[in-house]
């Protein structure tokens, strides 16, 4: 419960953190199914604030569907949230463009490339990193 108190977790995030502590696996898995049953723990409600976390920081789409890949999310719960979402990914890479770079464009083939990587690193995809430095 303290767990959940402070954030939501993924069953995996909790199973994990459980097991750090030395829990019994089937207590752990007890636990989480009636936490689960009570409406305490939900992979959905977890995916939707994460996705609403990350993508406020500036991470994009790829980036965050790895990150919750990585942290036990369904991929069925991965693809409703991103559905869901009425997150716009191109104004999202272009803010997060001017927010490091600037609101001026590369001047140089060599600025382009490193806002590019950066945007790639951030999980946004080709044709929104090609369309972030289209938008005015």
């Amino acid at each position: 419960m303290n767990l959940l108190a402070r954030r939501e977790h993924s069953v995996t995030e909790l199973k994990n953190k459980l097991l750090k502590a030395d829990f019994d696996i089937d207590d752990i898995y007890n636990v989480i199914a009636k936490l689960t049953e009570a409406g305490l723990q939900s992979d959905d409600r977890f995916a939707e604030n994460y996705l609403r976390y990350r993508s406020q920081r500036g991470f994009g789409y790829q980036r965050i569907t790895l990150e919750l890949r990585e942290r036990g999310v369904a991929a069925d719960i991965i693809n409703d949230t991103l559905d869901k979402s009425d997150i716009d990914w191109f104004t999202l890479a272009a803010a997060a463009r001017c927010k490091r770079f600037g609101e001026h464009y590369p001047d140089t083939h060599q600025d382009r490339a490193k806002q590019q990587r950066f945007l790639q690193y951030r999980g946004f995809t080709h044709e929104q990193i090609t369309e972030s430095f289209n938008f005015k």
